[in-house]
């Protein structure tokens, strides 16, 4: 089942917003065994939203359409949608009792006048419960196909779909077929190597995945490795993305640190926990980054003890015990000085693990010597310790970014005896 989504905002295309409802829906349509062909965006105008809807109709005959459905003079996808089918607005009683009895329920003041709006409805369209807002979502069928019309907001629309989009696509796929086809796909993580890194460690596996297609995802955390099987009976998929997965596995070695939404900062932890060890972090410049990244994860206090950021070089003497001298003969960005760091910090919160970053993210700062993203990062276990020279690319928050995920990598290399 192939359909297309359009997504309505003029603060899309302005870049205000990052259209993250195309995403969504795409994973999920995709998850119930439907197949998005296309995707556009069109901002708040009455002719664009026809013109894209109706193309969009012409060439699938299914339409998702997000936004624009609000009580404001910009939310007019309804209206154009309508005009577009060729059917009026009707204003619909029952919703319009259940829109004041909602406002009156949470003490909201009076009814806006606005959101009367609301209440009016395509002839013949059905009505999608929005449960967390006041637009409803509106399926709309006749010759040319069928639109559905989602609110934006991502919390409404996620759970629109999840309760009404996903059911009628398998509804239909279901009429098609006993066993309709599902797309499922499998996120291998990887950190410490790069994109074309990784196309040279894989080697020809990639020839070899059959039905699975590969994606490479890279980002500020490192690349994820998008394996999917399209259009597959459903007891064939995990199949297919385990044996594909199998191959890419011993190619990847310990550059590979999880699946799915495994959050690097999750695993070194739950390493350290299985070897009974506590962990103290010090930061210099990614100032804190790297203990939120640890503390965000649930239950973290039983491993997680503490932190100092240290941005001045007295605070590294005065709170790591990082002799003023060697920062005077070897700079506060060097191998000695974050080997120091790494060390006071367990000495001083009594841990027999630790982390510490320090380096020059720019935009000012750097020299021919030590240009911008160069950066040095320690981590210690016990009588284990590895110091480690990198040199990021991008601006002031990439580095950043970039310095914390490779830290918490090189503690689970540490502690995987690498």
């Amino acid at each position: 089942m192939d359909l297309e989504l359009v997504t309505v905002g003029t603060e899309l295309l302005l870049g205000f917003t990052i259209d993250s409802n195309a995403a969504d829906i795409a994973r999920a349509v995709s998850a119930a065994g439907g197949r998005v062909v296309r995707s556009a965006s069109v901002g708040d105008d009455g002719a664009d939203i026809r013109g894209a809807v109706g193309d969009a109709l012409e060439r699938s005959g299914f339409v998702v359409v997000t936004g624009g459905l609000g009580p404001t003079a910009d939310d007019i996808t309804k209206h154009a949608v309508a005009d577009l089918l060729g059917v009026p607005l009707v204003l619909d009683e029952s919703y319009l009792r259940e829109l004041e009895e909602r406002f009156a329920k949470y003490r909201r003041g009076p009814f806006p006048p606005s959101n009367r709006s609301q209440a009016e409805m395509p002839r013949g369209a059905r009505v999608l419960r929005n449960r967390r807002g006041t637009a409803p979502g509106l399926v709309l069928e006749d010759s040319k196909g069928t639109v559905v019309l989602l609110p934006g907001v991502p919390l409404e629309m996620r759970t629109m779909v999840e309760e009404h989009l996903v059911g009628m696509i398998r509804d239909r796929l279901a009429t098609e077929s006993n066993s309709p086809p599902v797309t499922r796909s499998m996120t291998l993580r990887t950190t410490g190597v790069t994109e074309s890194g990784l196309v040279s460690l894989l080697g020809g596996v990639e020839e070899a995945l059959d039905d699975v297609s590969l994606a490479y995802l890279p980002g500020f955390e490192g690349v994820d490795l998008r394996l999917t099987a399209w259009s597959v009976p459903e007891e064939e998929a995990a199949t297919l993305l385990e044996r594909a997965a199998g191959l890419l596995r011993p190619c990847l070695g310990r550059c590979c640190y999880g699946m799915e939404d495994d959050d690097l900062a999750a695993v070194v932890l739950d390493e350290l926990r299985s070897r009974g060890l506590t962990v103290a972090v010090a930061e210099s410049c990614t100032g804190g980054l790297l203990g939120a990244r640890l503390t965000a994860i649930p239950g973290s206090s039983d491993v997680f003890v503490g932190g100092m950021t240290t941005y001045s070089n007295e605070a590294k003497t005065a709170a790591l015990g990082v002799p003023g001298t060697v920062i005077d003969d070897h700079g506060a960005v060097s191998e000695v000085v974050v080997l120091e760091m790494v060390l006071g910090a367990m000495r001083q919160l009594d841990t027999p693990a630790g982390i510490a970053v320090t380096g020059i993210a720019g935009p000012a700062g750097g020299t021919a010597e030590k240009p911008v993203g160069t950066v040095w990062i320690a981590a210690a276990a016990r009588d284990r310790k590895r110091a480690v020279h990198q040199r990021f690319p991008g601006g002031r928050e990439e580095v950043r970014q970039r310095s914390t995920q490779a830290a918490l990598d090189l503690l689970r290399l540490v502690l995987l005896g690498s």
